[in-house]
């Protein structure tokens, strides 16, 4: 690892083993990209990498120079004007009205580790040798405004975080518009952009679409980064795939409106931007103020999409992720929503609770409706207060009666929602976002408060303190049922309302922040409606998020197999939920259920007194499965080996560090008959070890459905020749029997001998 600087040439190259970035001082000052990608040998001149050439229509920088355009020179923070007509990484508005700006190189310096974002979620550096930052210094003297850029290289993993700030050293006012995490120009399009989309109950779909002249992104304006779709995209580069070839990904750890864009000009060379979406931003930079963009983090690859994810797993879960649970087994709980939603008194919740102790299950979390007059959506919200008519000792009590039982104790909030029939939104009706004159549109029947303002964030921390220090709480479920509409503060003036959005994700942040270093020992888990904040600035702050409100099994899968494209298998809250399905009405074999929600965090969502005694003799079956391989799922190295949006079956596969253990999901939706017979080729084993193959979770149980697959086999046997999947449905079905919506999961162990 390394920042090699040549003075001379004023040539910066960032590099490790895997990676090499490589930029330089341009002749106009500005500064320009030359090369990221594998990692290739420093030279004492990358100068010829700079390519400029005459074009017709090409406004030019230089009076006597008809070659040098800004529109045709890959940069590393293009500005929209002085001959660059691409979308810019950063707009400032002047005093005067002027939107031109011209960052200059200035200085530089070089920084061991990696310093902190104030205020913001970023990755982060244990010991210094970990990773070198670069940080880079710009001028606009006409603006009297410093622009710093910071690049960090980390040692291992072809990882770059990059951000931004801004620092206003004149004396005039300006209004920053723009301003983005990281601009690349790249020298090709000759990728395809996946993206993850999706909506509420669907969220992260991968969608791949070839790169084409013209613009393509995502992004949020909801106030969150949202279910709609990820800040996280990938170009890959044909003919790459799971297993090889190049590829970068792109991740914003951000929480708040978003845009990831790709503009390819007509020359087929293409400017990613990732960061702060701009419509609606505005910024105010008064004469000695600051502006720090959040991180955005590149990771390049050329091993396939398996191992771009598993860069992306290891960063996020070691370096992203903080405190005490970071690296701890997450405890297998029950959750009563599902169960009971408003309809229980504390009688209900400790017969569920003993029911899921005598199946091992760890820890209890009590959901919506145990605050204020919370008996429906429409009130209660902001109350956090423990309804006494349903809990006649408080929440003390009710935790203190779970620890007595051998159950640790959860409990749900939503800390940044009122809804109006609250004590809390009668005290202070201006405490919510709403456009002044306007009407106040709801969701759920709910105002989001106005989380920019300290008084507002302030009073929920004393809240919520109030609750935690006074019962043995072990666990928060943080939701967030409604995204911003009428953007506007009460408390800010008409020229920083474009201000908001920002500040209203920074008072989120604080408000974690304060309640994390509070109680380290409690594990936080975002929720957000299901999978509505599932990007790495929850993370930061909650290592796990719960995935989806979507808890059926088989829609589970896509979800759970998208998310891992990017975020590892310990941030992913999966439950195994009541058949019929809430949201589908589909009835999924409860063996499917858990063999997808092992996955994940585990836990259940459902009332197990009401299951019959062979159904809870499975979960106690579970619950001990789940135990005995639970560090191997949740730390283990992950691949996808089948995808669910490309047939009938699904698969993944997770491998211990030392490759002596393995564990394979297999799911089939519907099933079929007369059927190939199948194979699955694994990854990631130790081709010279004899693995000892374990079927479990199958329709029908025993040697003779899947005597191909069980007993012992190479590790080149299994990833070259494949893991034979072949049952009855290629057959007539006749004894050895399958059905719809069937998993398995393949334990492997290496033989001792």
């Amino acid at each position: 690892m390394g920042i090699i600087i040549n003075n001379k040439k004023d040539t910066f190259h960032l590099c490790n083993q895997e990676i090499s970035y490589i930029m330089t001082v341009l002749p106009n000052g500005q500064m320009g990209q030359l090369y990221f990608g594998k990692r290739i040998r420093d030279r004492e001149d990358f100068s010829y990498l700079l390519e400029t050439i005459g074009r017709p229509m090409a406004s030019c920088v230089f009076d006597t120079d008809k070659a040098y355009s800004m529109e045709h020179i890959k940069q590393e923070y293009g500005v929209f004007g002085a001959t660059d007509y691409r979308m810019p990484a950063a707009e400032v508005i002047q005093e005067n009205g002027n939107r031109v700006s011209e960052f200059c190189f200035r200085d530089y310096r070089v920084e061991p580790g990696k310093p902190k974002l104030p205020g913001l979620p970023a990755t982060y550096t244990e010991k210094e040798d970990e990773a070198e930052t670069l940080v880079i210094g710009l001028e606009d003297e006409r603006a009297g405004l410093r622009l710093e850029l910071m690049y960090t290289v980390f040692a291992k993993g072809g990882i770059i975080a990059r951000s931004a700030r801004f620092l206003n050293r004149g004396e005039q006012n300006l209004r920053l518009t723009t301003a983005m995490s990281l601009c690349l120009d790249l020298p090709d399009s000759g990728y395809d952009w996946i993206q993850f989309s999706g909506a509420w109950a669907r969220e992260r779909q991968p969608k791949v679409r070839r790169l084409e002249q013209g613009i393509q992104s995502v992004g949020s304006l909801r106030g969150h980064s949202a279910h709609n779709h990820n800040p996280f995209v990938i170009l890959m580069r044909p003919p790459a795939d799971g297993s090889q070839g190049e590829a970068v990904g792109f991740s914003l750890v951000y929480s708040g409106n978003f845009l990831a864009q790709a503009e390819v000009d007509t020359y087929d060379t293409t400017r990613i931007l990732m960061g702060i979406h701009p419509h609606g931003f505005e910024w105010k930079l008064e004469p000695g103020g600051e502006f720090q963009t959040p991180e955005a983090v590149i990771v390049y690859t050329d091993r396939g999409l398996n191992h771009l994810s598993q860069t992306f797993h290891r960063l996020y879960q070691k370096r992203l992720a903080r405190g005490y649970w970071r690296d701890r087994e997450r405890p297998i709980l029950i959750n009563n929503w599902e169960a009971t939603y408003f309809d229980f008194t504390e009688d209900k919740l400790l017969e569920i609770a003993e029911k899921a102790r005598e199946c091992g299950v760890e820890l209890f979390v009590l959901d919506d409706g145990w605050f204020g007059r919370r008996s429906s959506e429409h009130s209660g919200l902001g109350d956090w207060i423990a309804n006494p008519e349903r809990l006649p000792d408080g929440i003390a009590g009710l935790a203190q009666r779970m620890e007595d039982m051998g159950m640790k104790f959860g409990l749900w909030f939503e800390p940044e929602m009122v809804n109006p029939d609250s004590d809390l939104y009668r005290a202070h009706p201006d405490w919510i976002l709403s456009a002044p004159g306007y009407r106040r549109s709801h969701g759920r029947y709910q105002y989001v408060l106005d989380f920019s303002r300290r008084e507002v964030v302030d009073h929920i921390f004393g809240m919520m303190e109030k609750i935690l220090s006074g019962a043995k709480v072990s666990y928060v479920k943080w939701d967030m049922n409604r995204s911003i509409t009428e953007c506007y503060s009460a408390a800010l003036p008409a020229d920083r309302q474009g201000e908001v959005y920002h500040r209203y994700i920074l008072g989120v942040y604080d408000l974690y922040e304060k309640l994390t270093e509070r109680f380290p020992h409690v594990l936080f888990e975002s929720c957000a409606s299901g999978g509505g904040r599932f990007d790495p600035g929850m993370l930061y702050y909650a290592p796990q998020a719960w995935t989806s409100d979507d808890t059926d099994a088989v829609e589970r899968v896509k979800i759970q197999y998208g998310t891992s494209y990017c975020y590892p298998i310990s941030s992913m809250g999966s439950h195994v939920s009541i058949a019929p399905n809430h949201q589908l009405n589909r009835s999924t074999p409860l063996r499917t259920r858990a063999n997808t929600a092992y996955f994940g965090t585990f836990g259940y969502e459902l009332n197990l007194n009401l299951l019959s005694e062979g159904e809870q003799a499975q979960v106690k079956e579970q619950v001990c499965f789940m135990k005995k391989y639970r560090r191997l799922i949740q730390f283990g190295t992950f691949y996808r080996l089948q995808s669910p949006f490309d047939g009938n079956t699904a698969a993944w596969m997770v491998v211990s560090g030392d490759r002596r253990e393995a564990l394979v999901g297999w799911y089939r939706t519907l099933v079929g008959v007369n059927m190939p017979y199948t194979r699955l080729r694994l990854q990631g084993l130790d081709p010279g070890l004899e693995y000892h193959v374990e079927v479990q979770g199958s329709y029908v149980e025993g040697p003779s459905v899947h005597e191909a697959a069980a007993g012992m086999h190479y590790g080149d046997e299994l990833m070259y020749l494949g893991l034979i999947t072949t049952d009855g449905s290629s057959g007539e079905n006749e004894g050895l029997q399958s059905c719809d919506f069937d998993s398995r999961i393949y334990i492997l162990k290496a033989n001792d001998r």
